[in-house]
């Protein structure tokens, strides 16, 4: 089960009903927070979260995106926690994310190690299926944004055929389904024989603050969900362009462009947060089904049927 929980939709300062970013993503038993505006901790109790981290994976060093941290991390060694927290930033982010870490005072409850991440590198989640890759984004200033891509899946396993071959229900059906050759009464059956090709797993590509470019139209190909930046309207093009960011209508090409499954709006003006009808509507012209995310909203992805 892959689950994102937007904690934060705001874009620069929050509203009454938007907080600044923060996106929490489950995947199994592992926790990822992306962006950790202030008020994060509030809002990761609010909606339910939970505070048991594997990383924190931040996209630039914007204050509406990272001031979050001081406090956050004060609250889990509060809470006990001993276990290091690695913090993932772009390129020249280690200085500024430690003054962050430590500020008020060294933190020592736990380690929290800093990682500077290129555009290109991946955090390897090998054991647990998946890897989550870094991609560049344009901003005006070091930013990146991440991909969570799962490892391929075994191919369906063929219950009928196995039966057909002789092969005992049980231990062996698991054996043939990792890829191993059995043996039966003699004769040896190979996975070939009862497992299908394999199925691809799945990806979720998010931004953080960006022009649109074609690193996000690569990083989000075929995705079951794509996480944009969509600031303002399209009256607010040049705006946009200004401050590096991105309209929904722009979001929504790179969406149809990469061919993801869904799109999820995010990092509102404060002119739109009370009503965002105008960004949801002239991005669902062009991408069918574009919503855009409010605190709180949740997407559950299972895995996409296979043909």
């Amino acid at each position: 089960m892959i689950r994102i929980t937007f904690l934060g939709t705001a874009a620069a300062r929050p509203t009454v009903t938007r907080n600044v970013s923060a996106l929490a993503l489950q995947r199994e038993g592992d926790l990822w927070l992306l962006d950790c505006g202030e008020g994060t901790q509030r809002q990761m109790m609010k909606f339910g979260s939970g505070f048991g981290l594997r990383g924190i994976l931040v996209t630039h060093l914007h204050g509406d995106h990272i001031l979050g941290l001081t406090g956050l991390l004060r609250t889990m060694a509060l809470q006990g926690r001993t276990d290091p927290l690695p913090i993932h930033g772009p390129p020249g982010s280690l200085p500024v994310l430690e003054s962050v870490i430590h500020l008020g005072g060294r933190l020592t409850a736990f380690p929290v190690p800093v990682h500077e991440m290129e555009p290109g590198e991946r955090i390897s989640c090998e054991a647990e299926g998946y890897d989550i890759e870094v991609f560049g984004v344009r901003h005006g200033v070091s930013a990146v944004g991440y991909v969570l891509r799962e490892h391929e899946r075994p191919g369906r396993f063929d219950v009928e055929r196995a039966r057909e071959l002789g092969v005992p229900e049980g231990p062996l059906f698991g054996r043939l389904h990792r890829g191993e050759v059995v043996e039966v009464e003699g004769r040896t059956i190979g996975p070939d024989e009862v497992v299908g090709p394999p199925r691809p797993g799945r990806s979720v590509a998010f931004t953080g603050d960006t022009r649109p470019c074609p690193e996000t139209v690569a990083a989000a190909e075929g995705a079951e969900l794509l996480v944009h930046d969509a600031t303002f309207a399209s009256d607010e093009a040049d705006r946009a362009r200004e401050t590096f960011h991105a309209t929904a209508a722009e979001a929504a090409r790179i969406a149809r462009q990469a061919g993801a499954r869904r799109l999820a709006l995010t990092h509102v003006s404060a002119r739109y947060s009370a009503n965002a009808a105008a960004l949801e509507r002239e991005a669902a012209e062009i991408f069918p089904g574009a919503v855009v995310a409010h605190d709180g909203l949740t997407f559950e992805l299972p895995y996409p049927q296979d043909p």
